[in-house]
């Protein structure tokens, strides 16, 4: 193995052990892992650390995360995320563990058109996690779940990773849209349907019950009480029409080229968060004392996601630099196995890969050698790029890189690392399975 992925061995090791059995902050274990990755540059250590670091101070995603733990701050501070309870409960409600389903199904939903596991955790996590709370899931739970349905959507048309592995020169004379639209569909419904079927098992598992019927609100008084709690959903709503065909042509048509600029990640928590302080103006502090008092309350979260997923990204831009991408594909490219046993090991690079990085990213950098790996093995072109899609869309669950991790941790007030083993069981390994089964055809599509 290079030395890239020794690199690679090493982080997760020291993260797992600084923070899962010294029990020390997650904050300071990303930042030990930052700096022993840059330790195996030797003498390029300090050049290694700073393209890390200004890497993760371009990541949108970093200001993305901030700016969605602010929205989710100010929606629970302001009371518009117990007004939103009221009106979902007196709908989901009467159901056992009725939050829990809604989660995974918005997951579903937004995960095509917004293509960023990041954004899904945050927009998804931002209501139904303290929905979840609210409704008898532990906080733990609600952030492991939130962040295992972070991937949800990868893999289900219209996501833009698709579009970049048909475009891939292994996939390209392979394979065309219209020939993977539906099996990519089918894969991906596999790993809805597993998701429900796991909200079933941890709904009793746990004892979450459903709402005591004392407490559901009408739905035509909750709607009259909270109605504009509701508007905040425009925040959403509109920078995903905004990457539809006739969003992309509207935008085109007012701002030229520049509307391929626009990041639905940054602009969900920018939109929502404005639309908050309309809704909710007269609920906003009226004196520099009360501002001050409500920002001082909101600083130790930044304390912890801020570092953490700062030193993430820095982590992923200097395992680059080492030439993890370039070494674990020529790890792909010399399997030479049964059809299960190398669809297994292609599940298990990307997983590793998909670990510190994202899917996007992932696809780009061995998408095309993970599909000639499973066609050279003799599977079908369309149960192959599907796998990798499945494979792929691990990135939010697999701890401790994954960004979608610390967002459902921050939105939940939770230390991240109590999802790390959670995460694994119920949604990494089950999802490459998913992937192996796909693969090999054990699994239609």
């Amino acid at each position: 193995m290079g030395i890239a992925v020794w690199a690679l061995v090493a982080y997760i090791a020291i993260i797992v052990v600084w923070n899962g059995v010294l029990k020390r902050g997650i904050g300071e274990a990303m930042l030990l892992g930052f700096v022993a990755i840059c330790l195996f540059g030797g003498a390029d250590f300090f050049s290694l650390a700073w393209a890390g670091i200004t890497e993760a101070l371009a990541e949108e995603v970093v200001f993305a995360a901030l700016a969605f733990v602010f929205m989710g701050y100010l929606l629970t501070r302001l009371g518009l995320i117990q007004e939103q309870v009221t009106v979902l409960n007196s709908v989901f409600g009467r159901l056992r563990g009725g939050a829990g389903y809604v989660s995974t199904s918005a997951a579903a939903l937004l995960g095509g058109p917004s293509g960023s596991g990041s954004g899904i955790a945050a927009s998804v996590g931002s209501v139904t996690i303290p929905w979840m709370t609210k409704s008898g899931w532990r906080p733990d739970l609600a952030a492991s779940l939130v962040a295992g349905n972070a991937g949800l959507g990868i893999s289900i048309p219209p996501s833009s990773s698709i579009f970049l592995l048909l475009g891939s020169a292994a996939v390209a004379p392979v394979l065309t849209a219209d020939q993977l639209f539906v099996p990519a569909l089918v894969g991906g419904l596999w790993t809805v349907a597993y998701r429900f079927v796991l909200v079933f098992l941890w709904v009793r598992r746990h004892g979450i019950a459903a709402t005591d019927a004392a407490d559901i609100v009408p739905l035509r008084a909750a709607l009259r009480a909270g109605w504009t709690s509701l508007l905040v959903y425009a925040g959403i709503v509109i920078p995903v029409l905004m990457t539809l065909d006739f969003g992309v042509e509207l935008m085109e048509s007012r701002v030229g080229e520049a509307a391929d600029d626009v990041s639905i990640v940054v602009w969900i928590p920018v939109l929502t968060v404005l639309v908050t302080l309309a809704v909710a103006w007269r609920r906003l502090p009226r004196t520099g004392r009360a501002w001050s008092e409500l920002l001082a309350d909101l600083a130790p979260r930044y304390a912890v996601i801020g570092a953490t997923l700062f030193f993430a990204f820095a982590a992923a831009a200097t395992l680059g630099e080492l030439g993890l991408v370039e070494q674990l594909t020529a790890i792909m490219q010399s399997l030479d196995a049964p059809a299960v046993v190398i669809a297994t090991l292609v599940g298990l690079l990307i997983v590793i890969v998909a670990a510190p990085l994202t899917s996007t990213a992932t696809i780009a950098a061995v998408g095309g050698v993970a599909f000639s790996a499973l066609t050279a093995a003799g599977m079908d072109p369309a149960a192959a790029a599907t796998a990798v899609m499945i494979f792929a869309s691990t990135e939010g669950a697999s701890p401790p890189g994954a960004a979608p991790i610390y967002i459902a941790s921050g939105i939940a007030q939770v230390d991240p690392a109590r999802t790390f083993v959670r995460l694994i069981v119920w949604f990494v390994i089950p999802t490459l399975v998913i992937g192996v089964l796909v693969a090999t055809g054990a699994l239609p599509i």
